[in-house]
């Protein structure tokens, strides 16, 4: 990927493209490696962190729904 001169320097740099610009850095100087591996690591500290909701949506059948307009209401189907 080119590197590419900013087209205003007196226009501040927004938060978006400064993290857009800091990732493709890491991603030049790091690889797609780390990210795999720091995508790992998080997802195993955010299972030891949340089991017991993650238990939960496993009980339930998987992710959790939005409910109904029905069930919010407390009205049953009626067919």
């Amino acid at each position: 990927m080119e590197h590419q001169a900013p087209k205003d320097l007196n226009k501040p740099m927004t938060v978006q493209e400064a993290g857009r610009r800091g990732g493709q850095a890491t991603l030049q100087n790091q690889g797609i490696k780390h990210f795999q591996k720091i995508g790992r690591k998080g997802g195993k500290r955010t299972a030891e962190l949340y089991r017991w909701l993650l238990s939960e949506f496993g009980k339930k059948g998987g992710r959790p729904r939005r409910p109904v307009l029905n069930e919010l209401m407390g009205e049953e189907d009626r067919q």
